[in-house]
């Protein structure tokens, strides 16, 4: 180690190390002074991410000194990054020559591109003042390396038909305190900045979505007696299967969000509605993914049957458009129906509806405190969902915006039973009904439709597992 601090201010003297190998960055003492110092600058931090007490600004300027001369030296291993690198470290300096005022990253982060180097194994040195998604809701500064899932089969996906240049999938390597949470996302607009970009890419971590998934279906598939189909077995025992699995859920999953028939602008930019909106607008995405993954399956199936050879590019298309249907139904049955809190947990109603829609279609059966699914009839149990939710939203752009909220609420009390004492399920008075849409919304109780008795007894059983999913490495059994 070529360099050293002086007592606890952590003043750098010299510099660290050069590395110049990305597989390896995360043993660098480049990497951890870095991050050391990363996390050392946190608590001088508030909300917005600035650090206002003048009396911290020594130890913040050695602090962002560490940062900086640790992506200096780790740099090198990480050459498709560099002007990103290099206007991260003026950034960082700008932020301690102002006085460390709110920070503004907008000129790192325009020269962030992942999505232009989506190559399997590819790694990158992030490093942002930056919020994190069911993590942190403070822009503190966050470190990570990352490495880029990106499987031939995926390449080939998303050349043809299911094309989504934004798209960016990603393996947690090492990161600072905010993904040391229930955060598998890496968002650009979480950042810092003092305007707002047109953005270029998103990624999602489906090396902590897959861990947490493996874990918690094993757990609950146990708990409720369910007998796993093989390939759906085989899953839950192989982290590199289920990774590749929700690459190619998510990719689906994630350009579904801007296509179809849609309300006139999309859901998410902002707008303040009924949370089982939100439900909706993930269950078209997910549903979306499973029809498209039925339809790939199907479709190289009947290929096969007529005795046409695939590539082997093709038949892990087939194989894990197969498994894509199982971390749908699994993933949304079993986690996102029990975790979080019960206040407007949209992702939790989807996945209680789902689970209530199969159960009234026949196809999902629990009898003899056993779990077990038809799994013949259930693709098209699933893509019926889909479908009802595509034609409510086909409906939606002929329609008043609060008229499009009472028909979506009716398809969803279709299935699940609202609280008792829902003013919606009873009907919303006149003058709410005459009113502002805010009365709509503020109507709607924090939770609006409630666990089951089913979920009710399996979140108690299942707590113990959700929560030891929190900061869940792909690397963690």
């Amino acid at each position: 180690m070529s360099f050293s601090t002086l007592h606890d201010n952590s003043t750098l003297i010299g510099e660290p190390e050069v590395v110049e190998d990305a597989t390896t960055a995360e043993n660098s003492a480049a990497w951890r002074t870095l991050k050391d110092a990363a996390i050392a600058l946190r608590p001088l931090q508030i909300k917005d991410g600035s650090v206002p007490n003048a009396q911290d600004h020594e130890a913040a300027r050695a602090h962002v000194a560490a940062i900086t001369a640790g992506i200096r030296a780790l740099a090198p291993a990480f050459p498709h990054d560099a002007a990103y690198l290099d206007a991260s470290v003026k950034d960082f300096q700008r932020w301690a020559d102002e006085g460390f005022g709110v920070p503004d990253f907008l000129d790192s982060l325009l020269a962030f591109q992942p999505q232009q180097h989506r190559i399997d194994g590819i790694r990158h040195l992030v490093v942002f003042p930056m919020y994190t998604q069911n993590g942190s809701s403070d822009r503190l500064v966050e470190a990570l390396i990352v490495e880029t899932i990106w499987p031939e089969f995926i390449a080939d996906l998303e050349a043809g038909d299911y094309g989504n240049k934004l798209f960016v999938s990603l393996r947690l390597i090492d990161f600072t305190p905010g993904y040391d949470t229930n955060s598998a996302v890496l968002f650009p607009e979480t950042v810092a900045m003092r305007e707002i970009p047109s953005f270029t890419w998103g990624a999602i971590f489906q090396d902590r979505e897959a861990a947490r998934y493996r874990r918690v279906v094993r757990a609950a598939s146990e708990i409720t007696n369910l007998e796993l189909p093989e390939r759906a077995a085989a899953m839950l025992d192989d982290q590199e299967l289920a990774e590749k699995t929700f690459v190619m859920w998510d990719i689906i999953h994630d350009r579904t969000h801007m296509r179809g028939d849609l309300p006139f602008d999309p859901f998410m930019i902002k707008q303040r509605m009924p949370f089982f909106l939100y439900s909706l607008e993930e269950m078209r995405c997910d549903m979306t993914a499973f029809r498209e993954s039925v339809k790939i399956e199907r479709g190289l199936a009947a290929r096969i049957a007529a005795g046409e050879q695939l590539t082997a590019t093709e038949q892990e298309m087939h194989d894990y458009a197969h498994l894509v249907q199982y971390a749908v139904i699994f993933d949304r049955i079993f986690r996102f129906a029990i975790t979080g809190t019960r206040t407007r947990n949209y992702d939790a109603v989807g996945g209680q509806l789902l689970f209530a829609w199969l159960h009234q279609r026949g196809v999902l059966h629990w009898t003899d405190t056993a779990l077990a699914f038809d799994w013949g009839n259930v693709p098209d149990a699933v893509v019926a969902l889909g479908d009802a939710i595509d034609d409510l939203y086909w409906h939606s752009i002929d329609r008043p915006k609060i008229a499009h909220w009472l028909a979506a609420y009716e398809l969803v009390r279709g299935t699940l039973t609202p609280h008792p004492a829902s003013q919606w399920a009873r009907g919303l008075s006149d003058e709410i009904l005459a009113g502002a849409p805010k009365g709509y919304t503020d109507a709607v109780m924090d939770d609006e439709f409630p666990l089951s008795m089913f979920f009710e007894t399996l979140d108690k059983k299942m707590k113990p597992v959700i929560e030891s999913t929190v900061g869940i490495r792909g690397t963690d059994d």
